[in-house]
């Protein structure tokens, strides 16, 4: 069956539409809050990445999260290569009216508006009546309108709603005008049995299904976003709604690299396609982990360093005589390189620089010099330097940029005979400060310099080590996740020193935090 859509026009009955909302559900997680150049980076990956609609923030959540939207509609949305620039709104004037303002400027441009429809939240939440719901999405979907022909509407917690409820919930929306619906599995409790079902009523029992895009957008609270996406587009649904790495709410949405690839490996079982450039998939994970300060887990499918490392004799034996006996798809498919070994302490700037825009990177003249300066350092440290460590050391430089308080320098005293002492410089919106601390080894003398520079209530609930490759002379990548009235900050920091790494995480903490106080949430915010 063929759909005419605003955006996207005549679809092939296999077409699957890509709808990551990697910067508005994905950022609502706990700690995962980017400040307007971090999401302007994100959404530059994810327009290279290939996404067809994206979901770019919610316009009255704050005056940053409508500024980020209009900004992302204002250059990205400019562009011939744009995805569709969404913006979600709850069914108020308000809400709609702001977000129709934030996606205006894009050359395509949808508005994203929901109501819950389950008994549950009708009672408890919205407290509304069922005669008073289905007035409030024809009233959503028709002001939409005004500003946009793309409306999606969502079933707030859909799965669980009234069959009858949900299809009458669905016909007002598509005669109100709206060209997308979306029963979104807001709680994670479906299975996939349960999305087949509804979408197949659905589809048979609404008048006007068969003009409208049917999304399916799924929690993971018990392990089931993908399959239950995949199980949807079985049941005729044509858009899946995913973020980079799986973030989200509670336990996360659809993984988007695990969505595409299982298309692409199980073709013959989910015989679609989509417009994703899968080699870029790694790039934007990585980009996603450095940027929230959250890496995935080493077994997370596709992009968790693990997904093809192999340790089992009987498993490396199998890969070097043929890699398909244990590799259902290639590294390099998704993004991996496959040769890491690359620059040393003699490599120039020129290539340097080709190296990073093998690596995705596209960095000004100004970035370019700060970490061609940081590599040669690294690279007089270090006996060899490989992709990863490029990688760790260009995320940790250009993640700082626009940053207020900046890391300049740090000097250690530290031993087993006396307490530890940390001569911290670091740049206060722009004014150099210094202090002198000692601690309970190096790493509590810095924090505690960093306190008397900048002083903060923020609770120090989380501190980790890692490295970003093998050897002694690893660089160290740390995390440092940071707690204030009950907001949540995670920060990542790099460098050949681990002490000095931790510093870094510590101030892109709460450069971090310094961004979530300036924004207020909006009240009953899901989907």
């Amino acid at each position: 069956m063929t759909i005419t859509h605003p955006s996207f026009g005549t679809l092939d009955d296999d077409r699957v539409i890509i709808f990551d909302t990697t910067l508005r559900d994905g950022e609502q997680s706990p700690g995962f809050s980017m400040n307007l150049q971090e999401k302007i980076r994100m959404a530059e990956a994810l327009t290279e990445l290939g996404v067809d609609v994206m979901e770019a923030g919610f316009p009255i959540a704050s005056p940053g999260d409508f500024e980020a939207v209009q900004v992302i509609a204002q250059t990205i949305g400019q562009r011939d290569d744009s995805p569709v620039i969404c913006g979600l709104a709850r069914s108020g004037r308000e809400d709609i009216t702001r977000a129709g303002e934030a996606v205006r400027a894009a050359k395509r441009k949808r508005i994203h508006s929901f109501l819950a429809t389950s008994a549950l939240h009708m009672k408890y939440k919205l407290r509304m009546e069922p005669e008073e719901v289905l007035q409030a999405v024809h009233d959503a979907v028709t002001l939409a309108r005004d500003f946009t022909d793309d409306v999606e509407w969502s079933a707030e917690d859909g799965t669980r709603s009234d069959p009858d409820f949900l299809c009458r919930c669905v016909e007002t929306a598509i005669k109100a005008g709206a060209t997308t619906i979306n029963i979104p599995d807001t709680v994670g409790y479906a299975v996939p049995e349960d999305m087949a079902r509804i979408f197949t009523m659905l589809r048979e029992r609404v008048p006007g299904a068969e003009k409208v895009i049917f999304s399916t957008h799924n929690h993971n609270d018990l392990g089931l976003a993908v399959a239950n996406s995949l199980a949807a587009i079985k049941a005729g649904v044509r858009q899946i709604e995913c973020t980079i790495n799986g973030i989200g709410e509670r336990a996360g949405n659809a993984s988007l690299e695990e969505a595409v690839m299982a298309i692409r490996t199980r073709n013959d079982a989910v015989p679609f396609k989509n417009r994703v450039d899968t080699t870029k998939i790694l790039r934007a994970s990585k980009m996603l982990s450095t940027i929230t300060g959250f890496d995935v887990q080493p077994n997370k499918a596709i992009v968790g360093r693990n997904a093809f490392a192999h340790e089992a004799g009987i498993h490396q034996d199998g890969v070097l005589k043929n890699a398909s006996t244990y590799e259902i798809m290639t590294p390099e498919s998704i993004g991996w390189a496959k040769n890491s070994l690359v620059l040393g302490k003699h490599s120039g700037r020129a290539a340097f620089r080709d190296r990073l825009d093998q690596l995705g990177y596209k960095v000004g003249q100004n970035q370019l010099n700060d970490a061609f300066r940081r590599f040669k350092d690294l690279a007089d440290r270090k006996k060899v330097v490989f992709d990863e460590d490029i990688v760790a050391l260009v995320d940790d430089e250009v993640m700082r940029d626009h940053e207020r308080i900046r890391f300049v320098s740090l000097d250690l005293h530290a031993g087993s005979k006396h307490p530890a002492k940390a001569v911290l410089e670091l740049e206060i919106d722009g004014n150099s400060r210094s202090a002198t601390a000692s601690g309970n080894g190096p790493v509590d003398a810095t924090f505690n310099a960093i306190q008397e520079i900048f002083p903060h209530t923020a609770n120090l609930v989380l501190f980790s080590v890692g490295a970003v490759t093998e050897g002694t002379d690893a660089q160290a990548k740390t995390t440092v996740r940071l707690e204030e009235n009950g907001k949540m900050v995670d920060g990542q920091g790099a460098d050949a020193d681990t002490i000095v790494a931790s510093a870094r995480a510590y101030i892109h903490a709460l450069n971090k935090l310094l961004v979530k106080r300036e924004r207020t949430e909006p009240a009953a915010l899901s989907a």
